[in-house]
């Protein structure tokens, strides 16, 4: 009876795979979640959405976490506008990390939403294990990609569950946070939590964030060189916005505090080389030579340690490199995964 039932669920997302272009959003209740620090998500919701179809034998599952402060909403762009990962080969799971304003995170929890402030990469990581496990009856994965903090969530898997996943492609990526991230991560929270005690407005906060972050997610170069002196002032107003109502000043909080607390050799005693002789998967890592939010440096220490496929992008997007390459990215992707 169970193997039927699973048959039928599959069947039903085939069918809602070929009506709709982009995958609807869908959300699962995975009961109470138990994060690391011992407190509990109370009916527990992760987000997600499906692309492509299922092999018969069930060997072409990708899962694609989100990115800090991304939705699935977003990754559905890159799978349907464009073909970033193959969903005419690949049956892609979309994942929406906690803390993102779709999955439980602080703006939607209904109980005590401080269990959150404890939140890290690698409980995002165990609530994705148990969606696809207990929920979706998926035992093993062909592949997980993710960018910037769904990087850290792929390499998270990498070594939380090392025989679980075939190959990772790692971009804009980093196994650890440096001193540079943590300077800047630091700032932003500085920031956050000295204007809300002084009585700034959320939409006054989360404009000189946003401001923040932008002077670093590209280079001086690109800004100098896109934005014409006499733009500027058009450039800026696109800051004056009112907050997301979804990933709300609270969400951005608590992902920002599991990003700063990310490094997968925790369990490792810090030893990145023990780190790395547990993972199991192909790993092929994508850096952006000029990248501010995530300094490469250790992102570049994981390749040589596990010998994985790289790429090193030296254009000067700085941390949105990827879209600036998309093509060449999507191709090298493409060649990592087809092979045998």
């Amino acid at each position: 009876m169970k193997y039927y039932s699973l048959k039928i669920f599959f069947l039903i997302l085939f069918i809602s795979t070929s009506i709709f272009p982009q995958s609807i959003q869908k959300i699962a209740v995975i009961g109470d979640f138990q994060i690391l620090n011992g407190d509990t998500i109370k009916n527990c919701k992760i987000g997600y959405r499906t692309f492509g179809k299922l092999n018969e034998d069930s060997s072409n599952v990708i899962i694609y976490p989100s990115w800090f402060g991304g939705t699935t909403e977003g990754i559905a762009t890159l799978i349907n506008k464009y073909t970033f990962v193959d969903s005419s080969k690949y049956f892609i799971i979309a994942l929406d990390a906690l803390g993102d304003g779709i999955s439980s995170s602080p703006s939607n929890y209904n109980d005590n939403d401080s269990v959150f402030a404890k939140l890290t990469i690698r409980d995002m990581v165990n609530s994705q294990y148990l969606l696809l496990t207990k929920f979706l009856g998926i035992k093993h994965l062909f592949g997980a990609i993710g960018g910037s903090m769904g990087s850290m969530q792929v390499l998270e898997w990498a070594v939380a569950y090392p025989d679980f996943i075939d190959k990772i492609v790692a971009y804009v990526a980093s196994p650890k946070m440096s001193s540079f991230d943590l300077l800047w991560m630091n700032t932003q929270l500085n920031m956050i939590e000295t204007s809300r005690q002084n009585g700034m407005s959320d939409k006054e906060i989360k404009k000189i964030s946003d401001m923040m972050t932008e002077v670093i997610a590209r280079t001086p170069a690109y800004v100098v060189e896109h934005i014409k002196l006499n733009e500027l002032s058009k450039y800026l107003e696109k800051f004056d916005k009112e907050p997301n109502k979804v990933f709300t000043l609270d969400d951005y909080i608590v992902q920002l505090k599991a990003m700063m607390k990310h490094d997968i050799s925790i369990n490792y005693n810090g030893s990145m080389e023990q780190a790395s002789e547990s993972i199991r998967a192909k790993l092929f890592i994508i850096v952006s030579e000029t990248d501010m939010i995530l300094n490469p440096t250790e992102a570049k220490k994981l390749i040589k340690l596990t010998n994985a496929k790289k790429l090193i992008l030296e254009n000067n997007c700085g941390h949105l490199a990827v879209g600036c390459e998309i093509d060449r990215c999507r191709e090298e992707i493409a060649k990592f995964l087809d092979k045998e």
